[in-house]
């Protein structure tokens, strides 16, 4: 049987583009693909911190050093720049997979910069 479980999650980017005449996708610095484990061409969810939309696209390589998250084709109705957003991957894994598994979890500061990352979404008291 396999599970599907979040692969990478991309928290609190910030929108830099939005390109409505693009053909599709979303542009992503070419370092935070590598460092984040989503591959160019791999569908991705992007949800929308600041509208709450959430849409279905698939990752592209940005320019390596760029910071950029360029929401682009229809989607870019669904995201503008300065929105902040989540981008996730997903991937399916067996159960023995599932054994040693941890996502990817990686934050940003407000100009697209890694402060951290982790494998470990912290519980936060209600």
């Amino acid at each position: 049987m396999q599970t599907t479980m979040l692969k990478a999650k991309l928290h609190r980017a910030t929108v830099t583009h939005s390109e409505l005449g693009y053909e599709g996708s979303c542009a992503i610095d070419g370092n935070i693909l590598d460092f984040s484990g989503i591959r160019e061409y791999e569908q991705i969810q992007i949800y929308n911190i600041n509208t709450g939309g959430r849409f279905t696209t698939y990752a592209i390589r940005a320019e390596e050093g760029s910071g950029v998250f360029s929401v682009n084709g229809a989607a870019a109705r669904l995201a503008c720049e300065g929105d902040l957003i989540i981008v996730c991957a997903f991937a399916a894994f067996d159960e023995k997979e599932l054994e040693k598994f941890k996502p990817t979890l990686v934050y940003f500061d407000e100009d697209n910069k890694i402060t951290h990352s982790s494998h470990v979404i912290p519980v936060q008291a209600a």
